[in-house]
């Protein structure tokens, strides 16, 4: 706070300290200012080609061009470019799976024209094209018929009802499965389902509707649990978390409560795990909440830099209990430079994100190959460019200001070192953690629709549903067929407990390919 004129002292020395400080202030909120007028109105993506070369007068030192950002789809100049790909166009070649329905469009007459003979076929032309029918609603009526013996009067046989989602409800499992991957996967919220029902003449209240997602998280949980167990005995997880509000009527305003979400997926170095995630609902962000959440994982711990993490990992340290690594995220880093060099036009930050920018380059060739080799390319063409910007960090944090916006991101960077080179000794660790952050964001677009939950109930009911819908898309699946085929299941108890891990989503489409093939050997 600047001090009143009444109040300056008279020493020189003391004044030049005050003027000092209030020059490292309004430094520090002019950055603030043009970060929040960037995040208003400028773009809302980290790409830098809003810093065109042309546009802004940079100090680029040795660098001779401006990077292209990480984890984007910009093209590199270094590398050589691609021939563009013919359009891809599937004219006449639709998924064979696809039922057809026949139109033989024949010519209003098939007598010649000169000699009056009939015409006879000589070929045809076909053609293909893509068709819809729109969803039917259908009532079916379930008849029971009874028997009785008609020597002995009291002996009536009736075969028992098949159980539903709802006791005594109206509504199948195949279309309870539908209202919950259309908000969990599709993101509409309950009230525009209402709608769209409406359209086709059927009157569901928006609470029918809750109910029924209700029921069908209760039928699940078991299945959702299993899920959880599975994600947390892998030796390498992502962590992350977003807030999710919920209606707190005490307070008159929804409280805000966090969904964590724990997600695995090995596919960028052909490992064995299949994609999954798994989201928990929570009261809190503390620290408390992930330790219970992981305490009986022992493995790799890839996050951002949330102090809650690094307070886990110390107290596995101090307690008996197995120690957990973690490993950083290198694009959380690389942001804070990128929003330095948006609000600053600084050049060394250019430079950083240069750098960082080249290692992803890397990562980017690399993707794909057994962990093995990862590693191995890794230590020879990595390794030299992090040691590199290691020292260019350090030479920086010397002569830039702790308080300045460029020193606080390289004194995050310098301060999570360890974890964010943790890739340089172990291939099956990523460069960051954007596979749970991809991971979120179905969750933030539902959000976005629903604006929150009903109640801490309502959470939970969001996080079983949302963890086994997205973990089903993860693995290449049409959630609503995966999903009605499991709560049908689990419902009409084929199924017995011991086997659940059999409708995780990964062994239901590995059972369904064998099924697939070994009828069609039959055939």
């Amino acid at each position: 706070m600047s001090p009143r004129p009444d109040s300056l002292p008279s020493d020189p020395a003391e004044l030049k300290r005050i003027v000092l400080a209030l020059e490292a202030e309004n430094a520090e909120l002019r950055v603030y200012a043009d970060l929040l007028r960037q995040m208003i109105f400028g773009a809302k993506s980290e790409k830098l080609a809003v810093l065109d070369p042309t546009q802004i007068a940079l100090d680029l030192g040795d660098l001779s061009e401006v990077p292209v950002a990480a984890n984007d789809d910009a093209e590199d100049e270094d590398r050589p470019r691609r021939k563009r790909r013919l359009a891809s166009r599937n004219m006449g070649a639709l998924p064979k799976h696809l039922p057809r329905r026949e139109e033989v469009i024949e010519p209003e007459s098939t007598v010649c024209s000169c000699c009056g003979l009939s015409l006879h076929r000589i070929g045809e032309d076909v053609g293909e094209a893509l068709d819809i029918v729109p969803a039917l609603l259908r009532v079916i009526r379930t008849i029971r018929p009874k028997y009785a013996c008609r020597a002995c009067e009291a002996y009536v046989v009736q075969a028992p009802a098949r159980a539903r989602v709802m006791d005594g409800g109206m509504a199948t499992t195949a279309l309870v499965a539908h209202v919950v991957v259309s908000k969990f996967a599709w993101h509409l919220p309950l009230y525009r389902q209402s709608q769209i029902f409406l359209g086709s003449g059927i009157h569901l209240d928006r609470g029918t509707l809750g109910g029924w997602v209700g029921r069908a998280a209760w039928w699940l949980r078991p299945l959702y649990d299993r899920l959880l167990a599975f994600i947390r005995s892998q030796p390498r997880v992502f962590c992350d978390e977003t807030p999710l509000p919920r209606l707190d009527p005490g307070r008159k305003r929804t409280k805000v409560c966090q969904l964590w979400a724990q997600a695995v997926d090995d596919r960028p170095w052909q490992g064995p795990a299949p994609p999954a995630v798994g989201y928990v609902f929570a009261e809190s962000r503390g620290t408390g909440e992930i330790e219970a959440q992981l305490s009986t994982f022992d493995g790799i711990l890839q996050v951002d830099g949330y102090a809650a993490y690094k307070s886990l990992a110390k107290r596995r340290r101090k307690s008996n209990v197995a120690p957990l690594q973690l490993a950083f995220c290198l694009a959380h880093a690389r942001r804070k430079f990128v929003e330095v060099v948006k609000t600053t036009g600084s050049s060394e930050a250019l430079a950083v994100v240069a750098a960082i920018a080249e290692v992803y380059r890397i990562e980017e060739c690399i993707r794909g190959i057994s962990a093995d080799e990862r590693l191995s390319v890794r230590k020879a063409e990595s390794a030299p460019l992090m040691a590199a910007l290691k020292e260019r960090l350090e030479t920086l944090i010397d002569e830039v200001s702790a308080k300045s916006s460029l020193g606080k991101a390289v004194a995050y960077t310098l301060a999570h070192w360890h974890g964010l080179t943790a890739f340089l000794q172990d291939g099956r660790i990523e460069v960051d953690s954007n596979v749970v952050e991809r991971s979120l964001k179905p969750v933030c677009l539902t959000r976005k629709n629903s604006l929150f939950a009903g109640s801490a109930r309502g959470g939970e009911t969001w996080a079983v549903l949302a963890s086994l819908v997205n973990s089903a898309r993860l693995n290449g699946l049409d959630p609503e067929t995966w999903l009605a085929d499991v709560l049908e299941q689990i419902v009409s108890d084929s199924i017995p407990v011991n086997r659940l891990d059999e409708l995780l989503p990964w062994n239901w489409k590995a059972d369904r390919e064998a099924r697939g093939q070994m009828e069609g050997v039959a055939a």
